[in-house]
């Protein structure tokens, strides 16, 4: 394999995209949350403690992709254009999967950012909610979808 991320030496290097032509950049990344049904439930009725549990996780997503090239060593800061996080609860199953969007039109993709977003918000729910729940578990972060840059379109297919 081939990694762009070093020089011939074997030093870290931020990847150099500046004769690289901007394109509309698309990335999806999820994160699962496990907890008791019951916290779910609370989570749902805004009857947890701290508060409103997935209105303070999206904020805390969208705030998080914007920060990525912070975070994230070798990550180029870009100028994101959109970022949306968004919930899906499963009561039957106790989970809550986190799905974060960015888009921009950029020299290089978006999906760190997307699974930055994702991973923020889901700590940020465990942040709210560990005070009910000593079990709650994060886990399966991955990226869902991307799209834009000439390696063309990701779609991660059920089960991978």
């Amino acid at each position: 394999m081939n990694f762009n991320h070093f020089d011939e030496s074997g030093h870290a290097v931020m990847v150099d995209v500046s004769s690289k032509q901007p394109t509309l950049r698309t990335a999806i990344a999820a994160a699962l949350v496990g907890m008791s049904p019951e916290l779910l439930a609370a989570v749902q009725s805004g009857g947890v403690a701290k508060g409103d549990v997935l209105g303070v996780a999206r904020l805390a997503g969208i705030m998080a992709a914007k920060k990525t090239p912070d975070l994230i060593p070798l990550s180029h800061p870009l100028a994101i254009h959109s970022v949306s996080v968004d919930f899906a609860l499963d009561s039957d199953a106790g989970t809550i999967e986190v799905r974060c969007t960015v888009r921009a039109l950029e020299r290089t993709g978006v999906e760190m950012e997307a699974m930055t977003g994702a991973t923020l918000a889901a700590l940020t729910i465990y942040d709210m909610c560990k005070g009910a729940d000593k079990t709650i578990t994060i886990g399966d972060i991955k990226l869902l979808y991307k799209e834009g840059g000439k390696s063309g379109v990701f779609h991660r297919q059920v089960g991978q």
